[in-house]
């Protein structure tokens, strides 16, 4: 018997097994009215009322749906019953410029767009593309739910249909629309939840956009498992310890600069951090300094889990959590250990090709590029996706990421990782941040230069380049270092090195010397 797998599925079983529990506590301060506490019976009958609504404005299957919106309960709602009746869903970072948005939206060919009121600056751009039928915004409940109304069935669904096309970063070049089809993110979710040990006793708190990757798929297996989701609209450090507290939450997403927000909340907490012993944090979206690992095991108490993955690999590839085999490791050491990428994920083949390049395939990789036929070819040639990150396996069958393959410095004549330097300026305690570059210089070829934020505390550029040659082989030493006040970030707090090289390139014709 073959039966299709769809996003579905998950919101069946939730309604099923769990139809009252709490399954959403929706942010209480937000521009638009709160949906409050939902049970896994009324979210649902949510999900069933979105898609109705669809019918009604004439969305057919295969329609794109876009959503331009902070963590809600109702952009949770849209995930669920958009691909859940055969439409596709498309998230859009509402962080972006508004010529970025209409970018997306135009290139996805969505008729429908869904904008959170804080947005409505772009409403009006929004509203002038060719081929958006409408434009609504969210709080306005009867264009976003069906009253009443019971949705059509999706007569065949199938599997290998689109249900999300979520665009990347872009953080070089306009992004591009990723084609996940159902397939990809059943397989995608059921996984995540097989390797972080979800259950119907976990509490999970948004710290991760939903427009990213879907939430890494997350909202689909805390559905099926009965979970409840608090729904976090900003993010702030103090205010992640307090509903750790208030919910019990045992598990979360997040990039490391979140990760650094509850750290630094942390330092000034009265009484014992939250989730102590209990907590799990799944971290990913840039590999974390070994010492912002060894300071959520004994600052915080928390698990510490990392991720690699790509918005192409819905996203897992690989995951590292701690081992029995570690327990009697000192934290430094456990650390140490986990600032590897991970295993490969159940399902997952890894390979380094010949240039260094970490190459992958599984059955949750993208379907392809939306409307990009050439980029899709290339992305997957020879039937791996190309990730465009430089690693290596370890001995113990561990991915270590190395570099963007862009990002690889070439000084002297000898490759240096930016990431093993910008791991050793960030174990020095005044380096709150650090990002290494190369510029060009007639001597070296390119110039190894870091980029620091520091904690205030008086350093200098000496102090800093002695400290790295105390952990490193001289020529992977920064020759010069600069202080900033912050560092360029996209919205999933991938660093965009780009933008930190332009001033030194600026003029030449080729990116690397």
């Amino acid at each position: 018997m073959y039966y299709p797998l769809t996003v579905r599925d998950f919101l069946d079983r939730a309604e099923q097994v769990y139809p009252d529990r709490v399954a959403v506590v929706d942010e209480p301060d937000q521009p638009a009215p709160s949906l409050g506490s939902i049970t896994f019976r009324e979210f649902a009958g949510l999900a069933r009322a979105h898609a109705a609504r669809l019918d009604q404005l004439g969305v057919p299957v295969g329609g794109r749906v876009a959503v331009v919106s902070q963590n809600s309960a109702r952009f949770l709602a849209m995930l669920f019953g958009g691909p859940g009746w055969g439409r596709v869903l498309v998230p859009v970072n509402f962080r972006l410029a508004p010529a970025e948005v209409v970018y997306i939206i135009e290139h996805s060919g969505a008729e429908v767009v869904y904008v959170d009121p804080a947005n409505e600056r772009i409403v009006e751009a929004i509203r002038a593309i060719e081929g958006v039928r409408y434009c609504f915004m969210l709080g306005h409940d009867e264009n976003l739910f069906a009253e009443d109304a019971e949705p059509k069935e999706w007569e065949t669904p199938d599997e290998g249909a689109t249900a999300t096309i979520n665009y990347t970063s872009g953080t070089t070049a306009r992004p591009k629309g990723v084609q996940l089809t159902h397939r990809n993110l059943w397989l995608n979710t059921t996984i995540m939840g097989l390797q972080l040990g979800v259950n119907d006793r976990d509490a999970y708190l948004h710290t991760l956009p939903m427009f990213h990757a879907n939430g890494w798929g997350m909202p689909f297996v805390l559905a099926a498992c009965g979970v409840p989701q608090i729904v976090l609209r900003q993010i702030d450090g103090a205010e992640i310890l307090r509903r750790v507290k208030q919910h019990r939450i045992t598990l979360m997403c997040a990039a490391p600069t979140v990760v650094n927000a509850a750290l630094d909340a942390g330092t000034t907490w009265v009484g014992e951090i939250p989730g102590r012993g209990l907590t799990r944090i799944l971290v990913a979206g840039a590999p974390p300094p070994t010492r912002t690992i060894q300071r959520v095991l004994d600052e915080l108490g928390w698990e510490f889990c990392q991720l690699y993955g790509l918005t192409e690999t819905s996203p897992i590839v690989t995951m590292n959590r701690m081992r029995a085999e570690w327990d009697e490791l000192s934290s430094a050491d456990r650390a140490k250990r986990l600032s590897r990428a991970g295993v490969p994920a159940l399902g997952v083949r890894l390979s380094i090709d010949v240039d260094g390049e970490v190459i992958t395939a599984s059955n949750h990789n993208l379907d392809g590029y939306w409307n990009q036929p050439e980029e899709t070819h290339k992305a997957q040639a020879g039937n791996w996706f190309h990730t465009g990150d430089g690693g290596r396996i370890d001995e113990e069958g561990y991915l270590i990421i190395s570099d963007r393959k862009k990002d690889v410095i070439i000084s002297g004549g000898e490759n240096v990782s930016s990431i093993e330097v910008e791991d050793a300026l960030t174990t020095h305690p005044a380096v709150r941040e650090a990002a290494v570059i190369g510029v060009p210089d007639e001597a070296w070829g390119e110039l190894v230069t870091g980029i620091v934020v520091s904690d205030g505390s008086p350093v200098d550029e000496a102090e800093l380049i002695a400290h790295c040659k105390s952990l490193l082989a001289g020529y992977k030493c920064p020759k010069q270092i600069e202080f900033v006040e912050e560092l360029p970030r996209t919205a999933t707090g991938k660093l965009q090195k780009f933008k930190i090289r332009e001033p030194y390139w600026q003029g030449l014709e080729r990116q690397v010397n």
